[in-house]
């Protein structure tokens, strides 16, 4: 094989790898919408009465837990362990964590299930970012990342298509059943497609003590899990479920003998030579990754995202124990500073983010996290509160029309940046954004149902879209190869507190103008005296529900505003890479 035909092979495996990842990414990012629907279902099959919605806020935000607060770790161990060790490794705890959520039988074990799946889909984000810095320089690098943030963006839309399509032929733990299957599948398609770097014709002996004992851990704990029935009615098999204290799953015979299996597998992986799961390895790259600053920021950030998280958005900013989160939150933080600044080896390598374009593409992403947010949560309000006020489904569908067109904004992003500056088609897509953020304050009582919606909602589409693949091509050209993982984290990790924050600023904002509309709203028992009269009561709250939303709207055009301003000052250093049309789509050969 000539050289031109083994480099032309080793760009279409870079390619497919590069696909598997896109495709691993999107599947991770439907899985953050697809509980839309299948809370109320999950409640129910870990024993939570549907009327106790707030007893669900943990199965929401222990995903975002882990999606968020181990994202810089993961990024961090993506430069030093390699991207496609990190990838395969996050779709193991992805379909671990849906495993897990298959099978739940109570709040904690789902709770656990969906942080492991939050872990493993934010993993899957930085280290897919990094990649394709790996595979193309940066003057190819345009498209390329706008098709990672193009199907990162589509998940929104598959999620709760995906969910609704599962429930209508079977139950919710089918969803995280199918999560298991596709993420073992993606991780042995990545790691087949992924360079070998033993000799040629050697080939490393299975760890079958190893594997033996992984099958033994989960056949143990699988009858933990399911407790069969014919197993517990049996007088013999039946003694293994009697527990030994109480009445805790755990702290039974079959409980204990998972936890031996658990504990001797571990052992193993530690002390073999070459075990299925190289575990000293894995910590030995931990601590180079700096896991205790780690922990530290993870700290921060789960403050954070306690403090809003698990706040009720009608009635206040964060919740009640929201001031003790944000407090702990800021002891992390400086913890984590006075860390840095001491660590040999750092999470966050000094100097890393130090160029203008770097901090500013973190700073830009909060406040694109904080508008987009909006769009999200009440484009589908709006809808609500005006033509679809006892049906939440026709009213979620109208968001599709927004994001079907996020992903064409965001490759048309990828395409421009070579030959407009990032800076400026940020601002572009952020003004865009803006603009349609604008166009919805006109919205009235019946604009949802009428065509000239659609101006607004794909406006503010392709705004947003526009504006993702600029953004981290700024970060990923501003910072060095071996900091692209913790870098990529960085951003996405800034987007989601800004999403957290944002809805909770522009919730209160749109608070007070209901209810300062509400007080023109005559009492209940002065108008309502008839059926007309309680229409028109009626069509005064929504009246005020509509100018709730429009202050959120204007809110969020303002937060657009800003993105794009930070993006023309601080992206103005990073220049556009003039190449031809034809190398845009043959990647420069």
């Amino acid at each position: 094989m000539s050289t031109a035909a083994g480099e032309a092979v080793v760009s279409r495996t870079s390619r497919l790898l590069l696909a598997m990842a896109a495709v691993a990414v999107a599947f991770a990012a439907a899985d953050t919408y697809v509980v839309v629907l299948a809370l109320p279902d999950m409640m129910t099959g870990v024993g939570v009465p549907i009327d106790q919605l707030q007893r669900a806020a943990p199965i929401v935000s222990g995903f975002l837990l882990g999606y968020v607060a181990m994202l810089p770790l993961i990024g961090r161990i993506a430069d030093l362990r390699g991207r496609v060790p990190v990838l395969v490794m996050a779709l193991v705890l992805f379909a671990l964590g849906s495993l897990i959520t298959t099978v739940a039988y109570d709040m904690p074990s789902i709770v656990a299930g969906r942080f492991l799946q939050g872990v493993g889909g934010g993993g899957l984000v930085p280290a897919t970012l990094a990649l394709v810095a790996d595979l193309y320089p940066v003057e190819r690098r345009g498209v390329p990342l706008g098709v990672v943030s193009a199907v990162q963006e589509i998940g929104s839309v598959l999620g709760p298509l995906f969910g609704a399509a599962v429930l209508a032929v079977a139950d919710w733990r089918a969803i995280f059943a199918i999560n298991l299957a596709v993420g073992l599948v993606l991780a042995a398609a990545i790691r087949a497609l992924a360079p070998q770097r033993r000799p040629a014709g050697a080939r490393r002996r299975p760890d079958l003590v190893g594997l033996l004992l992984l099958l033994a851990t989960f056949a143990c704990a699988a009858v933990v899990f399911l407790r069969p029935a014919p197993l517990m009615r049996d007088l013999t098999w039946g003694r293994l479920f009697v527990p030994f204290a109480g009445d805790g799953r755990w702290l039974t015979p079959i409980g204990m003998a998972t936890v031996v299996a658990l504990v001797l597998l571990l052992a193993w992986c530690w002390f073999a030579p070459r075990p299925l799961l190289d575990l000293r390895g894995w910590i030995r790259v931990l601590v180079n990754a700096d896991l205790v600053g780690a922990l530290l920021l993870a700290a921060a950030l789960g403050g954070v995202i306690l403090a809003f998280a698990t706040a009720d958005p009608k009635i206040e900013v964060f919740s009640p124990q929201g001031r003790w989160y944000l407090l702990g939150a800021l002891v992390a933080a400086a913890a984590f500073t006075w860390h840095v600044r001491r660590a040999a080896n750092p999470l966050v390598p000094r100097g890393a983010l130090r160029r203008t374009p770097a901090w500013g593409a973190l700073l830009v992403s909060f406040f694109v996290g904080a508008a987009l947010i909006a769009a999200l949560i009440d484009i589908p309000l709006f809808a609500r509160t005006t033509v679809y006020p006892d049906d939440q489904l026709p009213a979620a569908l109208v968001l599709v029309r927004f994001l079907l067109a996020l992903p064409v904004g965001a490759v048309l992003g990828g395409y421009l940046i070579r030959y407009l500056s990032p800076g400026l088609v940020t601002a572009l897509g952020m003004l865009l954004a803006a603009t349609g953020f604008v166009l919805m304050t006109r919205w009235g009582l019946t604009t949802i149902e009428e065509p000239i919606a659609n101006l607004a909602l794909i406006t503010g589409g392709l705004g947003f879209g526009l504006a993702l693949a600029p953004v981290n091509a700024a970060l990923l050209a501003s910072t060095d190869d071996d900091v692209h993982g913790v870098a990529s984290a960085f951003v996405v990790v800034a987007r989601m507190v800004g999403m957290l924050i944002g809805i909770s600023a522009l919730t209160t904002i749109g608070l007070r103008r209901y209810y300062s509309e509400q007080l023109a709203v005559p009492p209940v028992q002065d108008v309502c005296d008839g059926k007309s009269r309680c229409k028109e009561f009626s069509d005064l709250l929504r009246v005020a529900g509509i100018a709730q939303e429009h202050a959120v709207f204007w809110g969020a055009a303002g937060c657009a505003v800003v993105a794009a301003v930070l993006a023309l000052v601080l992206f103005r250093q990073v220049r556009p890479t003039r190449l031809a049309a034809r190398d845009v789509f043959t990647g420069g050969a």
